[in-house]
């Protein structure tokens, strides 16, 4: 069984693993939709998607794993981490759930994703400011794709809203942790590297209510729950998710096929 590898405390190194978790975590969820989506454009569509992440998981990891000296690689990164080396939200590691679930999650963390994008591209390392002219188009392009299907279903049958209702109370409790202040994002907006997602937090709330107010929902008001997913502690998914994620490379070592 392959071991897990011991990964940098420097903070630049984790503000990028951060990022790239996110992209890695909710691509997983979005591939559990392939064959099961309702209708086969969204199949073939939401698989899209998450092999998008993935490309930019992988280029971030790729580029971490060149800053960080170790003779680690974009799969050992991946793959060979423990739970509490993983810095992604929780909001990305919930089960799936059902399609409205899934749109409005897809909404929320695509649209982070287009914000942090945008500022990456004026990162002080040149190869972070490269991935983020490519990724912030994908992800422009997979925010519309949810909003609309939001707006659909929100405005949609009575069903369907019904569902968008439970969706967006089943989430938004998980939102505060996506703008929480961490000292990898303070290190990184210091030294140029990228914004602290917190800076971010005005704009998306105005993009998130945008789609929202067409839908016809309105955001909950705030609750005392937090969860700290972005501090490597997780929820009980992510052990689960990280296990099924996790098997192949932990089992057949350096297997190729």
């Amino acid at each position: 069984m392959n071991p897990s590898i011991q990964i940098s405390e420097d903070s630049s190194l984790r503000y990028l693993l951060s990022i790239a978790d996110l992209c890695l975590i909710h691509a997983q969820r979005l591939g559990e939709w392939s064959g099961h989506a309702p209708v086969l454009e969204e199949d073939i569509g939401l698989t899209n998607i998450a092999l998008d992440l993935i490309g930019q998981t992988r280029a971030l990891y790729s580029h971490v794993a060149k800053l960080e000296h170790a003779g680690h690689d974009e799969d050992q990164l991946a793959f060979l981490r423990d739970e509490r080396d993983y810095f992604n939200p929780t909001m990305v590691e919930l089960p799936k759930g059902d399609f409205a679930h899934t749109c409005l999650r897809n909404l929320a963390v695509s649209t982070l994703l287009s914000l942090l994008w945008d500022g990456l591209q004026k990162s002080n390392d040149p190869e972070v400011a490269a991935i983020a002219g490519k990724a912030i188009k994908e992800s422009r392009y997979h925010q519309q794709h949810a909003a609309d299907w939001c707006v659909r279903l929100g405005d949609g049958t009575e069903e369907s809203a019904r569902r968008m209702f439970l969706a967006l109370n089943s989430l938004w409790p998980y939102v505060p942790e996506l703008f929480e202040a961490t000292p990898e994002d303070s290190a990184a907006r210091a030294s140029g590297l990228g914004p602290a997602w917190g800076e971010v937090e005005g704009p998306w709330r105005t993009e998130l209510h945008e789609v929202l107010k067409e839908a016809r929902l309105s955001a909950p008001p705030a609750v005392a729950f937090r969860s700290y997913g972005r501090r490597g502690r997780h929820s009980e998914h992510m052990g689960y998710l990280l296990a099924e994620m996790q098997y192949l490379q932990r089992a057949f070592p350096e297997g190729a096929w």
